[in-house]
């Protein structure tokens, strides 16, 4: 007699749904792909989609969106830094007064010191560029000394930060008493963006196509590479649907800020002054990629090579896992932190350069609560208090997640208030996930 055979049960659209997470992680797996910035990207979309509805639609407007990348220049810019910082087991509770310090300090450099001391003209072509230095100098001068004092005071971080977070605040009222300081170099008030401060059409369209050519490119090296010394590498399919996805990503980009066009009297101005005749439906002029973007595309692009590739940055990643460890063999973890701290007052000095351009004045509130941001957006995008995780890539879109939802709430007419609540239930949620994530993989 031949034997039964037990039909298989069929699974149920619960059992199904369950296992979908899974398989999601699997496939991610196989093409070796980061879960969270995945998970990270998605949580972006249904900000977007949810603002947009809410909105009546206003939200993912061309107009919107460029703004929107501008606006989160500043606090990505600094959020990279933020990265090493969290991930050396630190924190920097001073870059939003560190950054109005900074940016306060080149403001009066500009309209005062360099005119008179100097005796340059106002409006000299050297003065922007001594302004940049200087912001940078500074910068750099203000995170050694914090590092010093953390590194070799055995100071606790948040203690010397959280003094410096008002040292620097209370420094700012010692210049003019805290008076308004504007307007500012006007080739200077370009680095802040505007409709004059970008690329323009062709030039965003040139950027681009680069941008587009070097990352598929790169990601094909990428798979030569790691196969020539024997590691793992991700299927070709799946290293071809990175590269579209990319190269879509990118063109997309580039064609919603050209859709973004000049308001109509800057454009019928710069026709006057030109010489160009105004045709009957007025003069539309593309405004491109704005320089903030661009600045901040740069700064991320360097520190993920400085953490991914150059042996400062595995240091810093390896004192995070276990800093005992790291000193014992061989690290000198003083320096590295002192450096860590160093590279997060000259990304302070870069926001402040943004910041103040855009603004075209330099005001005692700049950079208020900026820490608050920078701290959030570093977190969001997957960086660990506990030390040694997170990622450069995450932290600019944790910024660009943190104002959209700013942005949102403003286009919705949410008071100033209920919008830091909303901040602050994001963060905690966010570390909360973070505890959580690491209590299931242990």
């Amino acid at each position: 007699m031949s034997e039964a055979v037990t039909p298989t049960p069929t699974p149920s659209i619960g059992d199904r749904l369950r296992q979908l997470p899974q398989a999601g992680g699997a496939l991610a797996r196989t093409a070796d792909v980061d879960t969270r910035l995945i998970g990270l990207v998605a949580a972006l979309a249904i900000i977007w989609i949810g603002f947009n509805i809410a909105t009546g639609g206003s939200f993912l407007t061309a107009r919107n969106l460029w703004n929107l990348s501008v606006q989160s220049a500043s606090i990505a810019i600094m959020a990279t830094g933020m990265v090493l910082v969290i991930v050396s087991r630190n924190i920097d509770l001073s870059v939003g007064s560190m950054l109005g310090f900074i940016g306060y300090t080149m403001a009066m450099a500009q309209t005062a010191w360099f005119p008179d001391g100097l005796g340059l003209g106002l409006g000299h072509p050297a003065i922007w560029i001594l302004t940049v230095i200087l912001g940078l100098v500074l910068g750099l001068a203000v995170g050694l000394l914090q590092g010093f004092v953390i590194a070799y005071g055995f100071i606790p971080s948040f203690i010397v930060t959280l003094g410096g977070l008002l040292v620097w605040r209370g420094l700012i009222f010692q210049y003019a008493q805290g008076q308004t300081i504007a307007p500012l170099d006007t080739t200077f008030r370009l680095l802040g963006g505007g409709p004059q401060g970008s690329l323009g059409e062709w030039g965003s369209w040139a950027v681009g196509i680069i941008a587009t050519v070097v990352v598929v490119t790169g990601l094909f090296l990428l798979r030569r590479r790691r196969a020539k010394y024997g590691f793992q590498i991700r299927p070709i399919w799946a290293t071809v649907v990175l590269g579209v996805i990319a190269a879509v990503v990118i063109l997309g980009a580039v064609w919603v800020v050209n859709a973004y066009p000049w308001p109509e009297n800057l454009a019928n101005q710069y026709a006057q002054q030109n010489g160009i005749e105004v045709p009957p439906g007025g003069l539309v002029i593309p405004t491109g990629i704005a320089f903030p973007v661009l600045i901040t595309i740069g700064v991320a692009i360097v520190m993920t090579h400085l953490a991914e590739r150059r042996r400062f940055g595995r240091n810093v990643y390896a004192i995070g896992g276990n800093p005992q460890a790291a000193e014992l063999s061989g690290i000198n973890t003083k320096r590295s932190v002192m450096l860590v701290f160093g590279v997060m007052g000259l990304l302070a000095g870069v926001s402040a350069i943004v910041q103040t351009a855009r603004l075209n004045a330099a005001v005692t509130g700049l950079g208020v609560t900026n820490e608050l941001d920078v701290i959030s957006a570093a977190v969001i995008g997957g960086t660990s208090f506990l030390g040694g995780i997170g990622t450069i890539p995450g932290a600019v879109l944790g910024a660009v997640v943190m104002q959209s939802l700013r942005s949102g709430m403003v286009q919705m007419r949410v008071d100033s208030p209920t919008q830091d609540i909303v901040v602050g239930i994001v963060l905690v949620a966010a570390v909360g996930f973070d505890a959580w994530l690491r209590r299931r993989s242990t």
